[in-house]
């Protein structure tokens, strides 16, 4: 139904378009009896909706304007239900543009091929070159099932059985599967004598790939005082305090276990004491969305950026948003209001969140990162959402980290962690921080 709304509304703004434009602009406009109309308010909707996905209406007019075009057009269960999920996914992730590009346009030949000209045996092969710039083989076509399905005076549509996938296509999408199985191998220390027994060390069994870790990842956690009461056993303490430790725990394991956010695990365990305020937060109460980028984003990341002091925590606090969201509440939300912008605690800044490519990207321009891996943990307290970039706040893109201002010294209260600090600053900004006991 979205296709055929998409062509009636093209093929009227091209007749509008040949009244408003100078005669030398008019000649550039598609007919309304075009072939490229025809396909937008085909049965062939899987195949229209791509095209409009992969932008390439403008390459296709260009095509049907200087010539004639042949398209073969897979049927739409060739689509939706005959296709690999996991290429499908690839085809559809905003990086992998170009991909569904060639995808596309290898089924588009820029000359006229009438049903009587298509090959009726192999013996007779013929090759012809399609928009993509590549050739195909009209004898090894998928079984044309409804030949001159859609004819026009310039190009005709036949219905094919399957999708055509060019080797290109193929080679890249298999290249971004074996890279996602490549697992790291760890670096092998020299071996350790006993100096009580002076032999050597028996080195630990290896763990099983997938294994999570021989030690809990809490472990790890830099130990300090607990703000809240200790919670009861069950999924809450006392005066409704949650165990914000264990969720932490949880949630950092799940980052682990998924793959592919090792960097991020590492900064709030190893390079920070993150990890343990987070869980203090959500022990008193407070929820959070991580929006976490992935180990190639970080690794984009220049040493200037994280040089500065006090850095990795900078970087960190303007990822967490202060509000429970899942993917499809953003996702409705950038629907609905268009842009939305969300407090972070990296105070006074905000990120910005927009619809684009049928996902939630947030920031803008080169700055911007696309909701990639969505609700990687999501517990009701803590929500995690993969991100393909490192966000900044705008001002800060030339130099994108930026000393923080020390904090005033409280001589009268004890030290608490830098990010139970913010957030008890912006619930003290709504005058909601007198409800929680360590904000007082």
């Amino acid at each position: 139904m979205d296709s055929q709304i998409y062509g009636l509304l093209l093929s009227t703004l091209l007749l509008l378009g040949s009244f408003a434009l100078p005669s030398n602009a008019a000649a550039a406009q598609i007919n309304s009896n075009s072939v490229l109309v025809a396909l937008l308010d085909s049965h062939y909707t899987e195949l229209a909706e791509l095209v409009e996905k992969a932008l390439l209406l403008p390459t296709l007019e260009a095509a049907v304007n200087a010539h004639n075009v042949t398209i073969f057009a897979p049927k739409n269960e060739a689509l939706e239900r005959d296709l690999d999920p996991e290429f499908k996914r690839f085809l559809l992730e905003p990086r992998n543009l170009k991909s569904l590009q060639t995808l596309l346009l290898f089924h588009v030949i820029p000359t006229r091929i009438e049903s009587r000209q298509l090959p009726s045996s192999p013996a007779e092969s013929t090759r012809q070159k399609t928009l993509a710039n590549d050739h195909v083989d009209l004898a090894d076509l998928a079984t044309v099932i409804r030949p001159d399905d859609v004819v026009r005076p310039d190009g005709v549509i036949h219905g094919i059985r399957r999708l055509l996938i060019p080797r290109s296509v193929q080679e890249d999408f298999n290249l971004r599967r074996s890279l996602r199985s490549i697992s790291a191998v760890l670096p092998e220390g020299a071996p350790e004598v006993d100096p009580r027994t002076h032999r050597l060390k028996k080195p630990a069994a290896p763990v099983p790939a997938g294994a999570p870790p021989v030690l809990p990842i809490y472990d790890a956690m830099a130990p300090g005082p607990s703000l809240a009461p200790a919670p009861a056993p069950g999924p809450g303490g006392p005066r409704g305090h949650f165990d914000g430790e264990s969720q932490v725990k949880d949630f950092i394991q799940t980052l682990l276990q998924y793959g592919g956010y090792n960097e991020l695990a590492d900064i709030l365990v190893n390079l920070t004491s993150l990890a343990t305020e987070m869980g203090r937060l959500v022990s008193e109460g407070y929820v959070l969305t991580v929006l976490a980028p992935n180990d190639e984003a970080m690794a984009k990341l220049t040493t200037d950026q994280l040089s500065e002091p006090g850095a990795p925590e900078q970087i960190v606090y303007y990822h967490l948003i202060p509000e429970y969201q899942t993917e499809e509440s953003m996702y409705n939300a950038v629907r609905r209001f268009g842009k939305v912008r969300y407090d972070t605690l990296r105070l006074p800044h905000k990120v910005v969140a927009e619809e684009a490519d049928g996902s939630v990207k947030f920031g803008s321009g080169d700055g911007s990162a696309y909701l990639f891996d969505p609700d990687i943990y999501t517990d009701g307290r803590i929500s995690v959402q993969g991100i393909d970039g490192v966000l900044f706040p705008p001002e800060e893109k030339a130099t994108p980290v930026a000393k923080s201002t020390p904090a005033a010294k409280i001589v009268s209260k004890p030290r608490r962690g830098k990010l139970m600090e913010v957030a008890c600053r912006m619930m003290g900004a709504f005058g909601q921080g007198s409800h929680f006991s360590s904000c007082q």
